[in-house]
């Protein structure tokens, strides 16, 4: 991995970069689409190019069970057996000892699941994490870490930092250096001194880049924009951040602008499957009956797929029907509507404006009434 800051914006830590990987470059801030189960749900991987997609998503512990990795090496890797030919980062499967909190048990060595389709226990240390997401053969892999809630207490945080600590240099022993980098996570809570102290324990690891792991777990919106601002501030300059499951249109271009380069959320695809549309002047149900005669575009000039070519009552028509080319259409023109968002946003920090573009933004997104609600992390998981 090559990783250059490209631009700066003079009036916030906003940044442009470039990301060179084994299968492709990604410039910066990007948003990544989530592939849990390697595939983006609806999308082909010729329909999430056009989007605009530059790298996705999946997850260690969901391919881990289904369909097993040695499947996917026998494919010859995750792009083969996917037939995505882009960058993937893989998650450790630390985000499912928060998510399964009901189905796991953690010990210092790692984490036994109860398998939430069959019932089986299976475990999961840092050395298998990265078993796994090397054999899957992402381009980026992930620490495997442990995410605590929202309140968590600074004793309870403290323990749990120590616990991540531990599997960082579990994980970075077990990394086999070559055409795969390895990020560690930044946990700590909310609580400022365990930020600080993660980040200055994981540089002394030596990671090629960071996740700032723990929020959008139900903490208040603002605290969260603090902790993010705050811990992003301390990351090394030379190095990709990256703020994990943090993502409605107002968290992210408010979050560019504290120098996060990734972004990643389940929002834009589960919205859309449900019927809700994203515009830049709020979220937009298409099922609702006031649009069952609109034949406009979702969007007027949107150059996704879905507005070119089609109307809201159509649209409404086919989720009323339950025509899976709805939820299509839909994710279509939700991911199209988040990856130009990014690419404004990079033009915006390339030009020196994008303190401007960000006030107008939010000031339209704010007034349509929207609210940073359903951050990926308090959804369920795709």
């Amino acid at each position: 991995m090559e990783f250059k800051v490209v631009g700066k914006d003079k009036e916030t830590a906003a940044r442009t970069g470039l990301l060179r990987l084994p299968h492709g470059e990604v410039e910066t801030p990007c948003f990544m689409a989530v592939g849990t189960q390697a595939t983006v749900k609806a999308m082909t991987p010729e329909e999430l190019t056009a989007a605009g997609a530059q790298m996705i998503l999946a997850n260690t512990y969901h391919l881990g069970l289904r369909p097993g990795i040695e499947i996917v090496a026998a494919a010859g890797g995750l792009h083969r057996f996917m037939g995505w030919e882009g960058p993937i980062l893989t998650d450790s499967g630390g985000y499912q000892v928060f998510s399964l909190c009901d189905l796991r048990k953690i010990e210092p060595e790692g984490v036994t699941f109860r398998d939430h389709l069959e019932g089986s226990t299976h475990f999961l240390s840092p050395a298998e994490s990265v078993r796994i997401q090397q054999a899957l053969g992402a381009d980026i892999i992930m620490a495997f870490d442990d995410c605590p809630p929202y309140p968590s207490d600074h004793d309870s945080a403290c323990k749990s930092l120590e616990l991540t600590l531990q599997w960082a240099r579990t994980c970075r022993d077990s990394h086999r250096d070559g055409n795969q980098t390895l990020f560690g996570i930044v946990q700590g809570s909310v609580w400022r001194d365990l930020r600080r102290r993660s980040i200055e324990e994981l540089e002394q690891i030596g990671f090629s880049g960071y996740g700032i792991g723990g929020l959008s777990v139900g903490e208040p919106r603002q605290l969260m924009y603090e902790t993010a601002e705050y811990t992003a501030s301390l990351l090394p300059e030379n190095k990709p951040r990256y703020l994990m499951g943090s993502g409605t249109p107002e968290e992210i271009l408010v979050q560019v602008g504290f120098g996060i380069d990734m972004f990643d959320c389940t929002v834009p695809t589960r919205y859309a499957r449900n019927g809700t549309v994203f515009t830049p002047g709020g979220k937009m149900v298409v099922r609702n009956g006031v649009y069952r005669a609109d034949f406009r575009p979702l969007v007027e000039g949107c150059a996704c797929y879905a507005c070119r070519r089609f109307t809201r009552a159509y649209i409404r028509h086919l989720f009323n029907t339950r025509e899976i080319l709805g939820a299509r259409l839909a994710t279509t023109h939700n991911l199209f509507f988040y990856f130009d968002l990014m690419k404004r946003a990079r033009e915006a920090i390339a030009a020196g404006s994008f303190a401007e573009y960000q006030r107008a933004f939010l000031d339209r997104w704010r007034g349509s009434g929207c609210e940073s609600e359903g951050s990926a992390h308090t959804l369920p998981e795709e």
